[in-house]
């Protein structure tokens, strides 16, 4: 993230190779990739970074296994690797995440056909685990679960992640390989030459209103779900189907699992999923057409809510989950390609490019296969940047950084998660906390000492940036966090330069935003719930 005190001199002076529209986890990508292999590369996010898709996925890197089942064998192949790769680059950003999926008499899919997929799976991993396990044993990974018809239970390895925290680590990547990149920076309308080929973008700094001109060789929306909303003038037919994606967040106490419990549901046979996450358990996730405004902050509806709590019900049915229950709710937009099939699900999840007249577009994919979609964008962009030359390998994805010395006082687990979380930042992180600041945050596994940093030096510029995506305290705790506001400004106002008129107003904004957004529907959602539905 590039200081904002440059965004006038950085956007009024230059003409760059690339400008890439979007500053989600695709955008992010081609950043890096764009820097690193020598292209003066900007960013542009109308929002925040992360603020779609990118901070509202279900937190998972995984292989796509339920993929083997469509013949998808290449995108396994692909998320599998690359699932490896960040296991291996960014360790205590991307951890590993072990499931427990049960095997009852007369559900589907049965166990033999369970263990075929998992043995591709670890020949894709180039790995081999024991993966069934009878019903007592079964039962002390998921001691939970509904018994009756049990006869016993597979287990296997994903990854999972903090999605907003990769990003920003991503771009953080990037700005330290040359890359420039600014939130609240809107691309209001394209530039085009007299032939019509886009040449540049208008941009509109959202917190000032001042615009820009910026002229590049190639502009590269990287928009997701939004991308159509840029493509003014659409030779390709193909057109996004944008599908919702809810999920609810518990107390971990209240759906203790120690790892992840996978289950069909029973009412329509998709994949639903219990996982522990950042010191809470996070259940997802559905997966219906979106129709809501896609300008506001999507919302999970009472029928979405029903749906995952009926899940938790078929399969822990002596904990008697409930609404009170939940801590907080979000819902995100997948980019999916349409192809007009009547099961939302069913619809592909590869990555699409598209060029026309200059623009090219990148849309849909995974969180996992972020690195090839960014370096697949930038083979379509050489045809277009005739003065480059590059060899486009996968490098890996982020630089080493000095781990963090037990002297820090942290324990293990917090000095490696750390480093995933901030790499070169971490040791400044650490310098800067104050007394009682390396100390955890009550229901979470972040420290004081992260809305510090985050205030200081991560480009936050509404209080909803630091609450929900800098940290998660917004999804993790209770009311968005509403009873440690205190705390929390006498930490981050004076780091922001915030008066207190401004903090007065983004607190009361950001609990507008929770209230309508992150909570359950209901009085104070109804409105979010209509825009949603």
């Amino acid at each position: 993230m590039t200081p904002r005190d440059h965004l006038h001199a950085a956007l009024a002076e230059r003409t760059w190779d690339v400008i890439v529209v979007g500053g989600g986890i695709t955008g992010a990508g081609i950043l890096l990739e764009a820097a690193r292999h020598g292209l003066k590369a900007l960013l542009v996010e109308q929002r925040d970074f992360a603020w779609g898709t990118s901070s509202r996925s279900s937190k998972l890197v995984h292989g796509g296994l339920r993929y083997l089942k469509e013949g998808k064998l290449g995108l396994t192949r692909d998320s599998v690797r690359e699932r490896q790769h960040l296991l291996r680059d960014a360790a205590g950003l991307v951890t590993p995440q072990r499931f427990a999926f049960a095997d009852y008499a007369g559900r589907k899919p049965g166990r033999w056909l369970f263990s075929l997929g998992l043995a591709l799976y670890d020949l894709m991993a180039g790995r081999r685990e024991r993966h069934y396990f009878a019903p007592d044993d079964f039962l002390l990974c998921a001691p939970h679960i509904a018994r009756d018809g049990l006869r016993g239970g597979l287990c296997y390895t994903d990854a999972k992640t903090d999605d907003a925290r990769l990003v920003l680590r991503v771009l953080d990547e990037a700005v330290a390989s040359g890359g420039v990149a600014f939130n609240y920076v809107e691309a209001a309308a394209l530039l085009r030459d007299d032939g019509g080929r886009v040449r540049g973008v208008r941009l509109r700094d959202a917190m000032g209103g001042r615009q820009f001109d910026a002229h590049a060789h190639l502009v590269i929306s990287a928009t997701g779900a939004w991308a159509d909303g840029l493509r003014d003038r659409p030779q390709v037919k193909q057109k996004l189907r944008p599908l919702r994606g809810s999920h609810l967040v518990l107390p971990a106490w209240r759906l203790p699992v120690a790892q992840a419990v996978s289950l069909m549901h029973p009412r329509d046979g998709r994949p639903v999923f219990a996982f522990p996450w950042e010191g809470a358990t996070l259940v997802g996730t559905t997966d219906i057409d979106h129709r809501g405004d896609m300008r506001i902050d999507a919302s999970i509806t009472d029928a979405e809510v029903d749906y995952l709590l009926d899940a938790l019900a078929f399969q822990f049915p002596q904990l008697k989950i409930g609404r009170a229950d939940v801590i907080s709710t979000y819902a995100g937009v997948r980019p999916v390609v349409d192809t007009g099939h009547p099961d939302p699900s069913k619809e592909g999840r590869d990555h699409v490019v598209w060029l026309e007249d200059g623009l090219l577009t990148v849309t849909g994919g995974k969180l996992t296969t972020f690195r090839l979609i960014a370096l697949d964008a930038l083979r379509h962009a050489a045809p277009l940047l005739p003065h480059w030359r590059a060899e486009l390998r996968a490098a890996p994805i982020f630089a080493g950084c000095l781990p963090l010395p037990p002297s820090a006082g942290l324990p293990a687990f917090q000095r490696e998660r750390l480093a995933g979380r901030y790499g070169r930042h971490a040791h400044d992180l650490v310098r800067a906390a104050r007394p009682g600041e390396l100390e955890t945050i009550p229901g979470t596994e972040s420290l004081w000492a992260e809305l510090r940093w985050a205030a200081r030096a991560e480009a936050v510029e509404r209080l909803e940036d630091l609450l929900l995506r800098r940290t998660r305290l917004g999804l993790l705790l209770r009311d968005g966090g509403a009873a440690l506001l205190p705390r929390i400004r006498a930490i981050c106002q004076p780091e922001l330069g915030w008066q207190d008129e401004r903090w007065a107003a983004e607190e009361a904004a950001y609990r507008d935003l929770w209230r309508r957004h992150y909570s359950l529907p209901g009085a104070d959602g109804a409105a979010a719930q209509a825009l949603a539905a």
